[in-house]
């Protein structure tokens, strides 16, 4: 059967091989791939459409890391990267395993154990607003958090697990929804591996990681489980302490036409933090790059999930279900002024962060005609209702002095969709989709006069044109609006809880618009190329101030840019990615301070080979650059670019067993990870400290030593 509709669905069940086998463990190497799984972006699911099927069997088959999106993709700027692809990277952090997403920069401004940062299409997406970003079919990004706005924490991601991870950029699928401005990111579960796994890593700097999984068959089915242990210092004077516990245990039945599984996930660690330092007491010698100001600055965390997930597909329809809980628990120390505001007790704060999440994802598939042509349309609905208790703490030595503010938060979405695909000629296409958004918000604040109730509602429209293929090319161009979500206690403030003045409300659902250029071609053998020009308008910056808490609406924003991205396997063991990117992101409007968006990215390049099928050695060694941006609206301060070289080399004793050496930053470079410019006070200097910037280093030259056991 040819897969040629589109799913967009929230169930990632859809089988590879018999039961679900990974790709990572099934796939062989090779130029092109003879059919293809479902993906996973969001809370979606969408087939590959490929011209090529098995003639005798509904079992899919892999035969490359990088599946070919020609007739597929309705933009150039989606994709998909098979667990062989995944594997083969080198990280030295979960979240850097996202940044197979081209153009994507994943980093960290404290210790390990916090949210990453993330960098995207000329944003400095903080800890993840504007990235929408789902693990296994559950939303990662967290709505009104204590800390930031989209909170996005992927500590809890096993990449030995990793089946796929499916990206898409812009505004453009009806699909997504929340946090999708800049794009979407999901990351897929398998449901069986082929053997048992066993992983014991030791390295430098007090990295320690175990991890046990197996998929053993239980009654018509196979039980997932797998048991992660890990400890990491990092070269910092006061270690991070970064402890984690982490387990999946999933049970499925079924293959790609039809099947289920319920799954359970478990993750607590606790870690000390290593925020960002001054430049002037490193350049002064009284700090050394590794050092911290604050060594009670830290935190703990859990997260707990169960969900499931349904499908059903026919020659002519696709039904699919998924349903989550998570129970999310944050207790955060940050200082990141000192001795600013207090000199005698310091600015330490906590944003303890306590929720309950839950949603609902549904969707349906028709494959028809539409005036004779042949015609795919989709609906779903999407529900969630978060319930949320956070608050903003001042403390010294994790001890409470004061209460800013405490907050109990219910806030409440439905999101509906539908999406037509048609194909009026052989080379040429449309889709047509429209999305509509709900949100309540209820907020309960310590500070009466910022309690209160508000709702918003936000159409967003989509258009995408694809001509072609020819000669192995096709070009596209994509028109949508989308939006994020605002923290809920912005639309409904009076009184800003740090300062007393009055603050200004926000809305709850702030639109961007977006429109792309873009061309995919094949042309050349083995080598997969896209290129795009895009332009993307926000209505405001908006930002929440986790030191005050407060929100508060930033001035419009504009982002214009261009991404080429390359994927060539010139022979059967070599895989060359190559990837570059740069946006200019300003302010629109003409404001005093200057129009430069402070943190924004600009330039971005990757480089990533790896090597395998090559006797019993295989390896990798990967570049990544991301380019100097400003720090301030004027531009005059500006922070250097950051460049990073890692690799690995491993060998297998037998197809059983294998050992591997990694190394991270090995030219030892001294470059920053995230830059900051802003006042803080040091204790020895006067009430008003001084303006400078802020850094927090990359890790410096490490070895990890990791043996893979398969039983």
């Amino acid at each position: 059967m040819r897969l040629i509709f589109r799913q967009l669905a929230p169930a990632i069940t859809i089988a590879l091989g018999v039961s679900g086998t990974a790709i990572a463990q099934s796939a062989a190497p090779g130029p092109e791939a003879a059919a293809a799984p479902a993906t996973d972006v969001g809370n979606s699911t969408k087939p590959v459409r490929n011209e090529q099927e098995s003639a005798s069997s509904d079992t899919i088959y892999i035969t490359a890391s990088r599946i070919s999106q020609l007739g597929v993709a309705d933009s150039a700027n989606e994709g998909i990267v098979t667990g062989e692809q995944l594997n083969a990277r080198t990280v030295y952090r979960p979240g850097e395993l996202l940044e197979a997403t081209p153009g994507l920069i994943v980093s960290q401004h404290s210790g390990e154990g916090k949210a990453n940062q993330f960098y995207l299409r000329g944003f400095n997406l903080d800890h993840g607003t504007d990235l929408r970003t789902t693990i296994d079919g559950m939303l990662v990004n967290q709505r009104s958090h204590g800390h930031g706005q989209g909170w996005t924490d992927v500590n809890f991601l096993i990449p030995e697990l990793a089946d796929r991870l499916t990206y898409r950029k812009g505004t453009y699928s009806a699909e997504d929804g929340d946090f999708a401005a800049a794009g979407s990111v999901g990351v897929s579960y398998v449901n069986k591996l082929p053997r048992t796994l066993v992983s014991l890593g030791v390295g430098e700097n007090g990295y320690r990681r175990g991890l046990i999984a197996g998929s053993p068959a239980v009654g018509a089915g196979n039980l997932l489980y797998a048991l992660e242990l890990f400890h990491n210092d990092g070269p910092f004077n006061k270690g991070d302490d970064f402890r984690k516990f982490n387990a999946v245990l999933r049970y499925s039945q079924g293959d790609d036409r039809s099947g289920f599984n319920v799954t359970a996930m478990a993750y607590k660690a606790s870690y000390n933090a290593t925020d960002q330092i001054p430049k002037r007491a490193v350049d002064a010698g009284t700090l050394d790059r590794f050092s911290s100001i604050d060594p009670t600055d830290g935190g703990k965390v859990h997260r707990y999930s169960l969900s499931a997930a349904w499908h059903r597909t026919t020659e002519s329809s696709a039904t699919r279900i998924n349903a989550y809980i998570i129970d999310n628990r944050l207790r955060i120390y940050s200082n990141f002024t000192y001795f600013l505001d207090d000199p005698i007790n310091g600015d330490q704060f906590a944003q303890p962060d306590d929720r309950t999440s839950m949603a609902l994802n549904a969707s349906q598939l028709w494959k028809g005609s539409l005036f004779g042509r042949p015609s795919e349309t989709s609906i779903g609905l999407q529900l969630q209702r978060d319930s949320i208790r956070n608050g903003l703490l001042n403390t010294k030595a994790r001890q409470t002095l004061s209460v800013t503010r405490r907050d109990r938060i219910k806030e409440t979405s439905v999101g509906g969709y539908i999406e037509n695909l048609t194909r009026w000629t052989d080379k040429f296409r449309t889709v047509l989709g429209l999305r509509g958004d709900y949100y309540d918000f209820d907020v309960r604040s310590s500070l009466d006069v910022n309690s209160g109730t508000s709702n918003d509602f936000i159409a967003s429209p989509k258009l995408s044109l694809i001509f072609g293929p020819w000669s192995k090319t096709e070009f596209y161009l994509n028109l949508g609006t989308g939006f994020h979500s605002n923290d809920a206690r912005g639309t409904t403030i009076r009184i800003d809880p740090k300062s007393g003045d009055p603050a200004d409300r926000v809305p709850g659902l702030v639109r961007a618009k977006g429109a792309e250029l873009g061309v995919r071609t094949e042309i050349v053998p083995r080598l997969q190329t896209t290129l795009s020009v895009y332009g993307l308008d926000f209505d405001s910056e908006l930002t929440f101030a986790g030191d005050a808490g407060t929100t508060s609406a930033g001035r419009p924003s504009r982002r214009v840019g261009f991404e080429l991205s390359n994927y060539y396997k010139p022979t059967d063991w070599l895989t060359i990615d190559a990837d570059i990117a740069f946006a200019r992101a300003r302010f629109r409007g003409s404001e005093p301070e200057g129009q430069r968006i402070p943190g924004a990215i600009e330039g971005v390049a990757s480089l990533a080979l790896a090597v395998d099928n090559l006797g019993p050695y295989f390896g990798a060694l990967q570049f990544r650059y991301f380019g100097p941006r400003p720090l301030i609206e004027d531009n005059s301060v500006r922070s250097k670019a950051t460049t990073t070289l890692n690799g690995r080399v491993g060998y297998r004793f037998k197809p059983t067993l294998s050992v591997e050496l990694e190394a991270f930053n090995l030219l030892n470079s001294k470059s920053s990870a995230i830059d900051y410019y802003y006042q803080s006070r040091l204790p020895d200097e006067g009430p008003d400290g001084q303006e400078d910037i802020h850094f927090h280093p990359i890790e410096s030259r490490s070895l990890r030593v990791t043996f893979v056991a398969t039983l």
